[in-house]
């Protein structure tokens, strides 16, 4: 729950029943103090943020979620009651030119009580339209006199506005900026020339002093300084010539709406917006997005379901998308390969709000993965090995994608378009799927095909190879963040680049390496005993370099290891036999690439014999830089490497479970967001598959609603639903035997095939399952009570 900038959890909730519990005579202004202490709530001066906190804690009062102590004291602002006139000063009438004024003063109104603060109210609310306030948020206060001539005018400056339309195009900055950045825009909210003061080019001079000194009082006011006003004029009074004169900038007109806004005020007319930078550099201040690397965005501790648990921490600035977000997150589960108007339900609200949602430019791919990533690293901290496995897939959109923005996937001949996806799955050593750390979604443009054959010329920069070592980089911020879990990040063959090596060399602390290398590399390591250091040059001398294939053949076996492989084309699944080398070796850079020898391990496993029919050979010839000096540790790495396939498992379901391909969206950006969705969608199918082998006995409330588990069980049971929910295992296969899944002695345990089937059968089971109460079976024909066995 957010409320007024502020994440409220129920662990909050029960802090602050305490508090008041604890101390029974406690106040208001005491309780949100101690609020502010307790979630260490303070502004960009470092004092408490006593009033956001206080108006939280009125929201939560208004919500039931506590109970306000009563006031014991009304404040001003609470109350409202009807303006004595203030004694005005004495007034004289002033007719000269700029330069007869003499020494003209501009000065902060410093107290509320003191006798300036009463003149300036008794002068705006005698002369100004809009009256002496309320002013809100930070604001200062001036007042302007002549030494020689007294009493000339007052101004204010106040909190900026919250959302302004022209504004925020014009500055150029994102809601996440706005939201970090919003308190260094001020708003010139009053202005006042008294009407007894006939001097030219008054306004402007007035204007001019005060945006001079404004910074320096608002820093020692606020503890920050301001690097843009902004001010409004209403053009049925004013045509803003002082504005234009002291060089502000008009850049159009606020909306003006006939119907009330939330406070129940009507708008009385647009009025014309002026903007005026402060300082150099104001753009880049504004625009400058908060850095939050992984682990620093947070999780939701009180989710109400695993979508809230997911998403809950998206940088959504309207809670309407996010209640959004969480009803399509909830449909795709449900029914996980049903396009969109399906899984909502056939609503043509809920799939027009999914299209709009989708069409939104303040939803994009990043923004939905960047909670889950978080939650992901959560589950990470809990293991001692991690492997980050990584690799491409293509989507094709050929048929029904966007007219634009889609590029070549295949080799030039074929015109088959669409985007491509690079992503990075986080596996346990079990094999259980964690949770996504990456995703790369781009399109190729056309004139960069047939660009594999400039490879050698270009920089890794230049080339598509860069995808490696971006994700290899998140890896290593994820290690960062989970220091006692040992990450590796996993590639094929695609993956062996020596500056992946390279840069993983340079950051030790980062994560480790496991890549497996590809025979048309040609990778060579340095002969001989006495290797070179790792941070010397490549060719500074030394013995000569071999291939590294020939010197992994000559290596002497040191075991076997039996591994199962899944089926791979042609290749049947079961169980081989690989005879296991290993060796320590220094990496040799290719020639033109100025780059550092490598010290690195190498494990090269080969299929001992080859079974009749086969038509390849298992060889495996890995490289890591995790170290590797025994029998046992060489296995471990091959276990690791075996855990790979399941990133294509993951593909499988998100293309062919999901259906991402079919998706129609008119946008790119929208088959990215919608992507973004299924991708979590995808994983969370294939986690349930895995973990409920991994811990069979927990019950299935973990992943199923009430609803649900007890539909599930009456449908396949055909008898009542028990007390308690059946065992994850059971409640799987339950699910499985909905998509097909026999459950014969030989089948072992379901796979995501037969799961997301049968979660797409399990949401209309428990719609007709809960509409057992709006239509019982007393109402129902004889034909259809006769086959039921539970009401």
């Amino acid at each position: 729950m957010r409320i007024c900038k502020q994440e409220i959890t129920k662990d909050t909730i029960k802090q602050v029943n305490s508090i008041m519990e604890g101390n029974p005579g406690i106040t208001r202004r005491q309780l949100s103090l101690k609020t502010c202490e307790l979630l260490d709530l303070r502004g960009p001066d470092g004092r408490y943020k006593e009033v956001g906190c206080r108006k939280a804690l009125l929201e939560l009062h208004r919500r039931g979620a506590i109970k306000l102590p009563d006031c014991k004291k009304a404040y001003a602002f609470q109350k409202r009651k009807t303006k004595k006139a203030g004694k005005l000063p004495e007034l004289t009438g002033v007719s000269c030119s700029l330069a007869g004024l003499g020494e003209v003063e501009v000065f902060a109104v410093t107290s509320r009580y003191s006798k300036y603060s009463a003149i300036w109210n008794s002068l705006m609310d005698k002369y100004h339209y809009l009256g002496s306030g309320p002013l809100c948020g930070a604001q200062i206060r001036y007042l302007v006199r002549s030494v020689e001539r007294g009493w000339l005018g007052a101004l204010s400056f106040s909190a900026g506005t919250r959302k302004l339309r022209l504004r925020d195009k014009w500055i150029g900055w994102s809601q996440a900026a706005r939201s970090a950045h919003l308190h260094e825009v001020a708003c010139n909210s009053r202005f006042l020339i008294l009407p007894t003061v006939k001097v030219p080019h008054l306004a402007s001079h007035i204007l001019s002093k005060s945006l001079k000194r404004l910074g320096k009082d608002w820093q020692e006011r606020y503890g920050y300084q301001p690097v843009l006003a902004e001010t409004f004029v209403d053009p049925r009074r004013f045509k803003g010539t002082c504005y234009r004169a002291a060089n502000w900038t008009h850049i159009g007109q606020t909306a003006s709406r006939a119907t009330p806004h939330q406070n129940g005020k009507v708008s009385d007319g647009k009025k014309d917006i002026y903007l005026y930078p402060l300082t150099k550099g104001w753009r880049k201040v504004l625009c400058d997005e908060p850095e939050a690397g992984l682990g620093k965005l947070g999780r939701v501790q009180d989710a109400a379901d695993w979508a809230e648990a997911e998403f809950g921490m998206v940088k959504f600035y309207d809670d309407r998308l996010k209640e959004r977000l969480y009803t399509l997150a909830r449909d795709f589960c449900k029914q996980p390969g049903e396009l969109v108007p399906a899984a909502c339900g056939g609503s043509a609200a809920k799939v027009k709000a999914a299209y709009r949602f989708f069409r939104n430019k303040g939803v994009t791919m990043d923004k939905l993965l960047r909670p889950h990533i978080e939650s992901t690293l959560e589950r990470i901290r809990g293991q001692k090995t991690v492997l980050a496995v990584q690799d491409t897939t293509s989507l094709n959109y050929t048929k029904h994608g966007p007219e634009y923005g889609l590029g070549p996937i295949n080799k030039k001949q074929d015109k088959a378009v669409g985007l491509l996806l690079h992503d990075t799955l986080a596996f346990s050593e079990a094999g259980t799927p964690l949770g996504l750390l990456d995703a790369q979604c781009w399109a190729r443009e056309e004139e960069e095909a047939g660009k594999s054959s400039r490879r050698h010329e270009l920089p890794i920069e230049a080339k598509e190879s860069m995808k490696w070592l971006r994700s290899y980089r998140v890896a290593g911020e994820a290690q960062k963040a989970c220091p006692d879990t040992l990450l590796v990040s996993v590639g094929d063959r695609e993956a062996d680049l020596y500056e992946l090596f390279a840069e993983a060399q340079q950051n030790e602390s980062g994560a480790k390496l496991l890549v497996r290398a590809g025979k048309a590399r040609g990778r060579k390591v340095k002969g001989g005993d006495e290797w070179q250091s790792p941070g010397a040059a490549a060719g500074s001398g030394g013995q000569e370099a071999i291939a590294l294939w020939e010197k992994m053949e000559n290596e002497e076996i040191k075991g076997e290891l039996e591994v199962s492989l899944p089926r791979r084309g042609s290749r049947p699944a079961g169980k081989v036999k690989l005879a296991v080398r290993y060796a320590e070796v220094m990496l040799k850079p290719p020639l033109g690439k100025n780059l550092p020898f490598v010290k690195a391990w190498v494990i090269y496993a080969v299929e001992k014999e080859k079974a009749p029919g086969k038509n390849e050979t298992v060889e495996w010839m890995l490289i890591t830089t995790v170290e590797t000096e025994t029998f046992e540790q060489a296995c471990k790495r091959i276990e690791w490497y075996s855990k790979r396939w399941g990133i294509e498992v993951y593909h499988k379901t998100l293309k062919s479970g999901c259906r991402i391909e079919d998706r129609c969206l008119n946008s790119v950006e929208g088959l990215r967001s919608c992507l973004a969705l299924d991708m979590v969608v995808a994983w969370r199918i294939y986690w349930l598959t895995k973990q409920s082998r991994e811990t069979p006995d927990a019950g299935c409330d973990m992943i199923l609603g009430e609803d649900e588990w007890k539909a599930l069980y009456v449908y396949v049971k055909r008898k009542p639903p028990p007390g308690s929910p059946p065992s994850l295992r059971d409640a799987t296969r339950m699910v499985a035997a909905l998509g097909g899944f026999l459950g014969r002695k030989g089948d072992g345990d379901p796979g995501n095939t037969t799961v997301w089937r049968g979660l797409q059968r399990l949401a209309d089971i428990t719609t007709g399952f809960s509409l057992r109460a709006v239509c019982p079976p007393a109402l129902l024909p004889a034909t259809l009570t006769n086959s039921l066995t539970c009401g």
